[in-house]
Parts: structure tokens; sequence; C-alpha cells
């Protein structure tokens, strides 16, 4: 995405001028936007579509495919289908759900982010070669997550999720462990977790430990920190299903308090472009689930506002 300034007037009574910048960083990551592709793709070639799941963490961009013709269901209605055209999202799906699209005939258009799928394969494999089963698969990640349901998956649901530190320590010790993560956690997170296991883990057991942190993903908090810092003001765009939009917002508060989320340009307010005495600077972001079209509007409704 292109970085997009506009400098404008403030409104009479605010004095000086005020520069508007969409963040370049900010927008769909590579796997939403290959999902969407392949949805956009099927629905112009009139194809009849279901998506297991909402295609993004965005209420806007869902409503805008659901009026291009993309039906959002959920895996009770997945079950019931027969013979159609189910689109799987990036965040990807346990084997349970590709065993029932074969037993109902169900044509998948499998979007599942590479990294992800990359990630499924590797815990498969741990759990597969572990005859056993003695070792504690656990990953690091957001309990009840698309993502993370699909990777427990992989271990026929025995893998360990955790959430926090406090989480990891009460793991055993004594037996085995093999640490992934879900794509989008924090890095810092990550490693603290490490750090704990590495100092308590027994001498008897076994402890491994696999970086699967999308870095697409990962690199934005360093550079929302930085955006939000260089500006006065900063409007957060962002769906209210999105766990890696409240974690990427909570940067953007960190490195400036008068940092706002909002889920459409509607939400905006003078109340906010005045929560600051003569704002130079507004900055737009948002996260990899927040469209750019949503994030343009967003940049429309201040101009509005500003200009009285």
């Amino acid at each position: 995405m292109a970085e997009t300034s506009t400098n404008l007037p403030l409104a009479e009574g605010q004095g000086g001028g005020c520069t508007i910048e969409i963040d370049s960083g900010s927008g769909f990551c590579f796997g939403v936007t290959r999902a969407i592709g392949k949805a956009e793709e099927e629905l112009e070639a009139g194809h009849e579509l279901y998506c297991l799941g909402d295609i993004v963490h965005n209420g806007r961009e869902v409503e805008r495919l659901r009026h291009m013709g993309l039906t959002t269901i959920d895996h009770e209605e997945f079950a019931r289908l027969r013979d159609a055209n189910v689109l799987l999202r990036a965040h990807g799906e346990p084997p349970a759900t590709y065993r029932q699209a074969e037993a109902n005939a169900i044509h998948l258009v499998d979007a599942t982010c590479p990294v992800v799928l990359h990630l499924q394969e590797r815990i498969r494999r741990e759990f597969l070669s572990d005859e056993r089963h003695s070792r504690q698969i656990v990953i690091y990640g957001k309990r009840g997550h698309a993502e993370v349901l699909g990777l427990v998956g992989q271990t026929d649901g025995t893998a360990i999720v955790i959430e926090t530190l406090d989480e990891a320590r009460l793991l055993d010790f004594d037996r085995d462990i093999a640490l992934y993560s879900q794509t989008t956690k924090s890095v810092e997170g990550f490693r603290e977790i490490v750090g704990y296991i590495q100092a308590h883990i027994s001498p008897d057991a076994n402890f491994t430990y696999h970086d699967t942190i999308c870095r697409q993903v990962a690199n934005r908090m360093p550079h929302i920190r930085e955006f939000a810092s260089r500006h006065d003001i900063v409007f957060f765009v962002c769906g209210q299903k999105s766990s890696n939009g409240r974690v990427l917002f909570n940067e953007c508060k960190k490195a400036n308090s008068h940092s706002f989320m909002i889920d459409s340009p509607e939400d905006i307010t003078m109340a906010q472009l005045t929560s600051t005495p003569s704002p130079r600077s507004i900055g737009i972001c948002g996260a990899t689930s927040s469209p750019t079209w949503l994030m343009e509007q967003s940049r429309q409704r201040i101009e509005e506002l500003l200009q009285g």
C-alpha cells in the first residue's frame, strides 16, 4: 500500500494546518489478501460460494463480500451442506473439516495461508513421530482462535494451548515439551515463555521450541509504535473480532495516548480530533485484517470534520 498524506487547514478557531497520513505498513497481510482474492475470483466467475467462518475479522469487509454473493457459514451449517463450493479462509482448518468435505462431496477452495499450512504440517509430523504421545505439544496462542483450532486438530485434540506465562508455569516439567506458536503472537511473549521453560525443565526431559511467528505480522509491532509516536492523534481502524488488531492497538496506545480504535469512519468524532490542542499531524493505521479502502474512507471523514 502506498503511503498517502493530506495537508489541510483545521476548522475555524483551531488554527494552523494539519497533515493526515495513512500508514503504508498497515492493511491486509499476504494470507488475507490471497484469501479475499480467491473469493473474488470465484464470485466474479458466477460460482455460488460459501465461506467457513468470517473470511477476515472485519465486519465491513465481510459485508462487502456478502454483497458480492459470499455466504458465511459456521461448522454446523457446513456439516449439512452437500455438493457445494466452500472457501477455507487463511486461518486454516483441522483435518476433520477436510474429512467432512470429502464425505459430503464439498469442493474446497483452500485459501489457508501458506505460513499456517506449513505450521500445521510441522505439528502433525511432531505428533505422529511420538507413537506413545508422551511428549507435550504446546501451542502459544489464543484459545478458541480459528488458527489455533486448526493447529490443535493436527494432534487429534491433544495439544496444550497456553496464552500466558502463568499458564506455562502449569506444564509438567518432568515430561518432554515441544513448543510452537500461533503465527500472529508476540515474539517477546514467546521468548519469555521459552526462557521460563528452559529454566525449569527437568534435566531428564527434552525441550524443543519452534519460533513459528509470521514476521510479516510481528514486524508490524515496532513499525506501529514508530508510526504512532510521530503523530499527535492516531486512528486505528480495526474490526472488533480481530485479536491481532487488539494487540497492535495496545502498541499504538503505549506510544501515543491519543490513539483511538475505530470500526468504521462513522466512529470518528470531533471530540477525538480535539483531544489534543491544535493537532498538526494525524495518523491512520490498522491491523492485518483492516482493508485499505476503509482507512481511506476514514481519512475522508477526518477531512470533512476538520473542514467544518
